[in-house]
């Protein structure tokens, strides 16, 4: 588990920058990876939000109109499902890692020493589209079989 105490009072400040110009808490672990060189997972990164006290700006949302609410309300993919591992799977999992789904919807997701599995997206309540899923499940077999699990 990575600790706050491990990082300079710079790295401290530019975590709290780039989460004031709007970074997302994946963003954050991405940034501290590509900029810093500090590889943690999502969790961490969660915790870590918590433990410097840093805010997550949301987007403020638009007034919309009721054409853009009926085209807001189907699911309409722009990408695809993308599927990774975490070096170090989560605490009480066997195996774990960040999912990407094609409406840009991130998560977390985890299988148990039972095969069971875990989902945690970045908004509560998100519910993948059954393409979305089906492609997900695929991808995730693949890579438990790939990596001997």
């Amino acid at each position: 588990m990575f600790s706050a105490s491990k990082l300079s009072e710079d790295q401290k400040s530019s975590l709290k920058q780039w989460a004031a110009e709007g970074a997302s808490i994946a963003d954050l672990q991405k940034r501290m990876k590509d900029d810093l060189g500090i590889s943690i997972t999502y969790m961490d990164a969660r915790f870590l939000v918590l433990d410097l006290g840093i805010e997550i700006a949301e987007a403020p949302k638009e007034e919309k109109k009721p054409v853009e609410e009926a085209i807001a309300a189907a699911p309409v993919p722009t990408g695809a499902v993308t599927v990774e591992i975490d070096n170090i799977a989560l605490p009480g999992a066997m195996i774990s890692g960040k999912v990407t789904f094609s409406d840009g919807e991130t998560g977390i997701w985890m299988l148990d020493q039972y095969g069971r599995p875990g989902l945690d997206t970045d908004t509560p309540g998100y519910r993948p589209t059954q393409e979305d899923v089906m492609e997900f499940q695929k991808q995730l077999s693949e890579l438990v079989r790939k990596n001997g699990y």
